[in-house]
């Protein structure tokens, strides 16, 4: 049967006084079940009619009408079938009436309840609107009313209908027709519930409590999207930062904000770390008005339980309340951890990358009661230990980017410095040398004093150029670990009178500063190679004459150093410190630190006064350090003169460690 026709439609023509309202579908299922109550609680045998438009609404409350149909046996379910369905064949307790889909009723939701001492019907059409896809959000037009005069109106025209689809039916329509009065003329004034008919408060109560059931679903929905919101909220505020900051500083700096703005009650901490660490740094921090901060302290790892469980599953771990945790309260310095920094609720999540642990976000709730951690809050806070995961990896690779740059920099220099060196230092004596010899080539009957002149200036030059290239070869050898050294006992003094000796005869007495030692008469004897310290006091030595004018003085100073942390290949106590000083022209203190790196050279290579590779200094920073013990400068700038301070390891302080430059 196809009858395109609207029962409201048909309804508001035979009741022109009709007023119709829209209702969303929530307040529709409130009023149809508390109307079906109406039925289950009223002792009385009524016709019930429902139309659900499809089956499938109609399978949400089967049950439901199984139990109407055990109170009444004139009960009808109208809807439009669905495919391969059996609707169509009848049940026992009640009719069922398969719509044809283009039928009009297949648009319309109607419940009409018709009994000896009370009558009520609803009566909607679905207005259909492609935008909305929520189910909630279903909109209908049409009324509610008890008023017989239209609930007997409404049930006529559906008893047709029903008649029309199943005309086997049509003996016990026409017994409901004789049974509830359907052929008399209703009276023109409406009769509402009264006490005579029907409680009315049975079907308010219903009605509030079908309502509010509602109310609260719809509540909870919007607590879900509120949730969902504020993730997405937070995640995305934190991707942005990552995709807008090239700073990862930035990034874990804003993310930690971010979580503290979600959880204001609560301290929240974002740390580095490793499975192997056993503290670690808090480095970005949230804090709630009233909670001490932790920033910059050093957080204990390795006894504390909770982390490392965290740590050992790699899932987050929630205690809502530390008082009802007896291990915690059993470790004396986890007690100790609690109490100092007020912690009540406690959330670890570890943060991963791939696998690979990179560190902890935690939060802390201080308050007087317990925080119960809810299962939304444990999701939102490892999403954010995700995005956490990607910034963290971002920084170490941020870090390793920065190390290579700066290492692609002193590689530069370095290039730059050493053909600057070899095309100045190199290619000059290596012309003098050139010069004569091809003198003493043309000129054989040059006289012998200017022969032994070329001779000398050739081999003096020659003896530089022998200087040079070994002093590339024992920095690389150095660098490298290929050069061995032999410690032994020795007297400072005794390796300063080979230095001196070694000084003179590069310097001639007329050239050579003022040099003055003041050693304490008494000094114990040093565990080091001799041979390398010859080299580095020479080496310092040799420096500060070239950069001290003539008239100028040069000292040389020893003294113990009583408090020196670990060394590296020497556990020691005391170390003896040496220091030459000079009254030279001094050294910026920004370059107090770059002296000591290769070819470093404080003039310009092509118009500095003083000749030099730039390795000496970084030769001996290379001996020093092998021997266990640091050199280091000091001036107060130019024309104020410097001050070269090393260390080395007393023989009666330290335990040998083979160490291998």
């Amino acid at each position: 049967m196809n009858n395109p026709n609207s029962l409201l439609g048909d309804l508001r023509q035979e009741l022109p006084d009709l007023r119709c309202q829209m209702y969303f579908k929530s307040s529709l299922t409130a009023l149809s079940h508390a109307m079906e109550d109406l039925v289950l609680a009223v002792d009385d045998s009524p016709l019930v009619i429902a139309n659900f438009q499809h089956e499938k609404f109609y399978r949400q409350e089967v049950h439901r009408y199984q139990r109407i149909a055990q109170r009444t046996n004139q009960v009808y379910v109208l809807a439009a079938p669905e495919s391969e369905s059996g609707f169509a064949v009848v049940e026992e307790s009640l009719e069922t009436i398969p719509l044809d889909p283009n039928d009009g009723l297949a648009q319309e939701w109607h419940l009409v309840i018709l009994a000896q001492k009370y009558t009520a019907c609803l009566i909607c059409r679905e207005q259909l609107t492609p935008a909305i896809s929520m189910d909630q959000a279903r909109r209908f037009e049409g009324f509610c009313s008890f008023d017989p005069r239209v609930t007997i109106h409404a049930a006529r025209l559906l008893l047709g209908r029903i008649a029309s689809y199943r005309p086997e039916l049509a003996p016990k329509v026409e017994q409901v027709w004789q049974r509830y009065g359907l052929t008399t003329e209703v009276p023109e004034q409406t009769l509402l519930l009264t006490s005579a008919g029907i409680d009315i408060s049975i079907f308010a109560q219903r009605l509030v409590t079908y309502l509010q059931a509602s109310q609260y679903k719809l509540l909870k929905a919007y607590r879900v999207l509120t949730t969902k919101e504020r993730k997405e909220r937070l995640i995305n505020a934190i991707t942005a930062t990552i995709r807008r900051s090239l700073n990862p500083q930035d990034v874990l700096a804003a993310t930690v904000k971010e979580l503290g703005h979600t959880f204001n009650s609560c301290r929240c901490l974002l740390y580095r770390c490793s499975a192997s660490d056993q503290q670690a740094k808090i480095e970005y921090e949230s804090v709630a008005s009233g909670l001490p901060s932790l920033t910059g302290q050093m957080w204990s790892l390795a006894d504390n339980p909770l982390i490392q469980v965290a740590l050992a599953q790699e899932r987050a771990i929630a205690i809502a309340d530390v008082t009802e945790a007896p291990n915690l309260h059993n470790n004396p310095a986890i007690r100790t951890t609690i109490q100092r920094w007020q912690i009540r609720s406690w959330l670890l999540v570890p943060i991963h990358y791939q696998g690979t642990l990179l560190g902890m976000l935690e939060l802390h709730h201080g308050g007087s009661e317990p925080y119960r951690w809810l299962e939304d809050d444990i999701d939102l806070v490892e999403a954010i230990a995700t995005q956490a995961g990607v910034a963290l990896n971002q920084a170490q690779a941020y870090t390793d980017l920065t190390e290579l740059h700066n290492q692609l920099e002193a590689l530069e220099r370095t290039r730059n410095n050493l053909i600057a060196i070899v095309g100045h230092e190199l290619r000059t004596p290596l012309s003098t040398i050139r010069v004569c010899l091809e003198s003493l080539e043309s000129e054989p009957e040059m006289p012998t004093e200017f022969r032994q002149i070329m001779l000398d200036t050739a081999l003096t030059d020659a003896e530089r150029m022998r200087k040079l290239i070994q002093d590339f070869l024992t920095l690389s050898k150095l660098e490298s670990g290929q050069t061995s050294r032999y410690p032994e006992s020795i007297q400072i003094i005794e390796v300063l009178d080979l230095a001196l000796s070694a000084l003179r005869s590069i310097w001639s007495p007329e050239t050579l500063p003022e040099i003055k030692v003041e050693l304490p008469s008494v000094l114990p004897t040093v565990l080091a190679d001799g041979e390398g310290l010859v080299e580095v006091l020479t080496k310092l030595l040799d420096n500060a004459c070239k950069f001290t004018e003539p008239g100028g003085k040069i000292t040389i100073q020893a003294q113990i150093n009583e408090t020196q942390p670990e060394s590296i290949g020497f556990v020691t106590k005391n170390l003896l410190e040496v220091i030459v000083a000079d009254t030279g022209r001094g050294i910026e203190p920004s370059q107090l630190d770059a002296i000591f790196e290769s070819f470093y050279q404080e003039e310009d290579s092509l118009r500095r006064t003083v000749g030099g590779t730039g390795l000496g200094l970084a030769i001996c920073r290379q001996i020093i350090k092998g021997m266990g013990g640091k050199i280091w400068a000091e001036s107060e700038g130019k024309n104020q003169g410097s001050q070269f301070h090393f260390t080395i390891p007393l023989e009666s302080s330290q335990t040998l460690l083979t160490v291998d430059c």
